[in-house]
């Protein structure tokens, strides 16, 4: 048995396009969808112009008094356009919403992929935090860009041609201010809004972030934290950014108000120019027309109002946005800037990744220091060497923080080395990538079945080798004994579970794997001592769980006194 020490060293000091656009390109929004709700909801809008500029047209001749057989068709009409609107709003929000729900839906499944198959070393240094937010809210908001923003402004351009074609039928006055109100209403008034909401956005969002990661902080440690003390210091800070949030989106109601006022000013100031051109044609026009003329310019204004909101919308999902996108391209910066930079969505190729190879392998460490990026080098100065052939036993241990599990994430070929390198010797294996997968001591257990929670590890792992794999382990007296067996669902994912269960079902995992390279985080936590040493004995023997063939690398903060692996890392 040979016993490796790795000391820790400090490390040396030193060493576009717009993100909507492509984020839309993300949402891979289908056009004919697209379409579809634009023209429902432009149809919605010019039934309520047509509605109006009828009514306006039946009101006044009402007025006249003529036979009440000549109003039946406009009678008709009116109610006509007024249930076309309303049904034509109610299926454009079907719509609308059906098409938004799909796209965040692919979103997520695009940004997974690409994390999924992009650089390893990028994806293991994520926060959860960020992570959640990104994918969760941030995705939302991206979503919410369609529903409130897009859309209304592809049909409030529509609804406004239109009123100003019909006003200009009258008087080209008239239509030339109605123009003017609109794009006040439409877009100085947007973009007003948008101004006075970029940079409390951009403060909330970080206030925000800082409320998510200690959100879940509290969620993931609740324990450890209350054995240390410190739960309150992270309630208070999630308080703190809370109350940062409010007064950060605080900042931009002034402008936001004086945005909202434009359109009431705007369509007082157009009623106002109509009635007054009204006036000047009233000896020339029949009363009707001037009816038309006072009523549709009060009308239109109905799809420029929501434009404040949108404009809103449109800075805050621009925000969301640019963080999303940065999230993707860091998961493989390189290719995506030899595609086109910033001006292009990284291609994400869906499917399963490649099944890891089944043949021994020999794993070679050659002057191996690690660590993440931007983080201390660990390891000897000299460098980490080692030779584990076939069936290794290689116990890691030292106390918590050493970087036990960074040495790991390494060897997996997760994380680049810091200097040496970590190779493996077989035919047609490049990469430790290929060959070697990292069991986490954390790794998630999914509100699913427990099958399903085993399959994730290999899906074409058959019964048998799964109930083998749980009885080897010590779970399936208690699987044996559910309603439904491996089938049973894991409501909540691991709060179904005791500690020594999860541990269990992890450990599990990873003996349906084929990988010839098994890298063990802490695979005896959470069980009691006696428990404990047996697994870790099992592990490390030959003969133990995973056969002759597999080597096994272990990371363990106790190493059980009858434990014999062929080599120890001892890492402090």
């Amino acid at each position: 048995m040979s016993v490796e020490t790795a000391v820790e060293r400090p490390a040396a000091v030193g060493a576009s396009g717009d993100p909507l656009r492509r984020a839309l390109q993300l949402l891979g929004i289908r056009r004919r969808a697209l379409l579809k709700s634009m023209a429902l909801g432009a149809g919605g809008a010019l039934s309520a112009l047509g509605l109006a500029t009828l009514s306006a047209w039946l009101i006044t001749r009402a007025w006249m008094m003529p036979p009440v057989l000549s109003l039946m068709m406009a009678v008709t009409t009116v109610r006509a356009l007024g249930i076309s609107r309303g049904l034509l709003r109610y299926l454009e929000r079907l719509a609308t919403h059906d098409m938004a729900l799909d796209a965040m839906s692919r979103a997520r499944a695009r940004m997974y992929t690409a994390l999924a198959s992009g650089a390893p070393g990028y994806s293991v240094t994520l926060r959860r935090s960020d992570l959640l937010a990104r994918t969760g809210d941030d995705v939302d908001e991206i979503g919410e860009s369609l529903i409130r923003a897009l859309i209304p402004i592809g049909v409030a351009a529509v609804t406004s041609v239109a009123a100003v074609i019909v006003v200009a039928i009258v008087s080209p006055w008239a239509a030339v201010v109605t123009a003017l109100a609109l794009l006040a209403s439409g877009v100085a008034a947007p973009m007003l809004a948008a101004r006075g909401a970029r940079r409390s956005e951009i403060d909330s969002d970080a206030a925000r972030d800082r409320s998510t990661e200690a959100t879940t902080t509290l969620l993931w440690h609740g324990a450890e934290l209350a054995v240390a003390r410190r739960r309150r210091e992270l309630v208070e800070e999630v308080a703190s950014a809370e109350k940062d949030v409010v007064t950060s989106r605080d900042r931009g109601v002034r402008v936001s108000a004086i945005a909202a006022g434009t359109t009431p000013a705007a369509i007082g100031v157009s009623v106002l120019a109509a009635a007054l051109i009204g006036i000047g044609l009233s000896g020339s026009v029949s009363p009707m027309v001037l009816g038309v003329l006072l009523l549709v310019p009060l009308s239109s204004f109905e799809t420029t109002g929501p434009l404040v909101a949108a404009g809103t919308q449109l800075q805050r999902s621009r925000n969301a946005a640019r963080r999303v996108m940065a999230l993707v391209d860091g998961a493989d910066e390189s290719e995506t800037t030899a595609q086109g930079g910033d001006d292009r969505v990284p291609d994400v190729v869906e499917g399963d990744l490649p099944a890891p190879i089944a043949e021994p392998v020999t794993l070679r460490i050659e002057g191996l220091r690690w660590g993440f990026p931007g983080a201390r080098v660990l390891g000897p100065r000299a460098g980490l060497n080692l030779v584990c052939e076939p069936g290794a036993r290689v116990a890691v241990v030292g106390p918590s923080g050493a970087g036990k599990t960074t040495l790991l994430l390494t060897l997996a070929g997760l994380l680049a080395p810091q200097s040496g390198s970590v190779s493996v010797c077989a035919d047609h294996v490049d990469q430790p990538r290929e060959c070697a997968r990292f069991f986490a001591e954390d790794a998630h257990v999914f509100s699913t079945s427990i099958r399903e929670n085993l399959l994730v590890s290999r899906g074409d792992a058959t019964t048998d080798e799964l109930r083998s794999a749980c009885e080897r382990v010590g779970l399936w007296e208690w699987i044996s004994g559910l309603p439904d067996g491996l089938d049973t669902v894991l409501t909540g994912g691991a709060d179904a579970l005791s500690g020594g269960q999860r541990r269990r079902l992890l450990l599990a995992r990873a003996l349906i794997n084929t990988a010839p390279v098994v890298l063990l985080d802490e695979p005896a936590e959470h069980l009691d001592r006696a428990d404990s040493e047996r697994v870790q004995r099992e592990l490390l023997s030959r003969n133990g769980l995973f056969g002759p063939d597999r080597t096994v690398v272990m990371v363990t903060h106790r190493l059980p006194r009858t434990a014999d692996p062929d080599h120890i890392i001892v890492v402090d």
